[in-house]
């Protein structure tokens, strides 16, 4: 069978065309460039490798279509209108599997724990979010009214080694990697206890791939692609002083305060989003209908993207500090 993954360089992508590969699937990998993925493996040699770019190439959909894939994996569409242009180009065609990245980011803030991955009341904090959940009730719709063959997956937050994680204050900064890592003291919003959501790239790939192989389970159904756990800000910061042999020196600051001593606002505005929308995931059903087995903790995930930081360079520890 010919799939197609439209982003396939990325997070995700570099973990799902290997396993495709070697599943036998025929795999076509659109990227916007010759980028390398994350991860080196044998199998890209059998890749047939297309540049090709969305948002700029007007022959996008018709260049696709020319591909006659079974399956499509859309890991790269930000937007209900590009959700609206697949599929209208491959309903009635030979296509038996759309497959939709969404993101955690569509669940809003938590009411009821743990998320329900097939919650329709859904309500977005910005943008990012409010477009994802717009393709999902389309795609949902399209579904159930016209059997159009979508299923629709929710990484967390896409950890590992090789990219930025999400730090203990829900932001990219480095600075609290490195402070941690120096033992000195830092400072968390509220009382550290908000929940993030580190989730290896392979176990997203894993998602992804358990729903081609369970195709008859996965048709017009929606996934979390989660670990096991979810931690709090608390907890990662306490789990990183003891990474890096120190005792833990945390204190906590009000909303207000934590921004004034953080002291960049885009990056408090990140904090926001990430925070905001704490809450905890049950992967049963993911269990249950795609048989997903995560390989990955989310503290074995966040200890292969520390080392590769320090691996890098990007923080700087003394050898008895490990």
């Amino acid at each position: 069978m010919k799939a197609v993954v439209i982003g396939a360089a990325g997070h995700i992508g570099t973990y799902l065309v290997p396993m495709l590969v070697h599943a036998g699937y025929e795999v076509t990998a659109i990227t916007r460039k010759m980028s390398k993925p994350y991860e080196e493996n044998d199998a890209w040699k059998q890749v047939n490798r297309v540049l090709l770019d969305r948002s700029n190439d007007r022959t996008f959909i018709d260049q696709l279509k020319d591909m006659k894939p079974d399956i499509i994996v859309d890991l790269v569409n930000f937007s209900i209108e590009d959700t609206k242009k697949m599929v209208e180009a491959f309903s009635n065609t030979q296509l038996s599997h759309y497959l939709y990245c969404s993101s955690c980011w569509a669940h809003g803030m938590a009411e009821i724990l743990p998320f329900d991955a097939d919650d329709l009341r859904k309500a977005p904090l910005d943008d990012y979010g409010k477009d994802k959940f717009a393709s999902e009730m389309y795609l949902k719709e399209q579904y159930r009214i016209n059997g159009f063959p979508a299923t629709i997956i929710m990484p967390g937050q896409i950890s590992g080694p090789g990219w930025t994680i999400i730090n203990p204050w829900g932001n990219t900064s480095m600075r609290v990697f490195q402070d941690i890592a120096d033992g000195k003291e830092i400072c968390l919003p509220n009382f550290g206890m908000e929940i993030i959501h580190h989730v290896h790239g392979y176990d997203v790939a894993q998602v992804f791939f358990q729903a081609i192989t369970h195709r008859n389970q996965a048709l017009g159904e929606s996934f979390d692609a989660e670990a096991e756990q979810s931690i709090t800000l608390y907890g990662y910061a306490k789990h990183l002083y003891e990474y890096f042999g120190h005792e833990p020196r945390i204190q906590f600051l009000g909303w207000k305060e934590w921004c004034e001593y953080e002291g960049n606002p885009e990056e408090c505005e990140h904090t926001y989003y990430h925070i905001a929308r704490s809450g905890t995931f049950n992967i049963e059903k993911e269990k249950r209908l795609l048989e997903y087995k995560p390989k990955y903790t989310n503290i074995e995930t966040i200890d292969l993207a520390v080392q590769s930081y320090i691996d890098r360079g990007l923080i700087l520890v003394r050898k008895h500090d490990l």
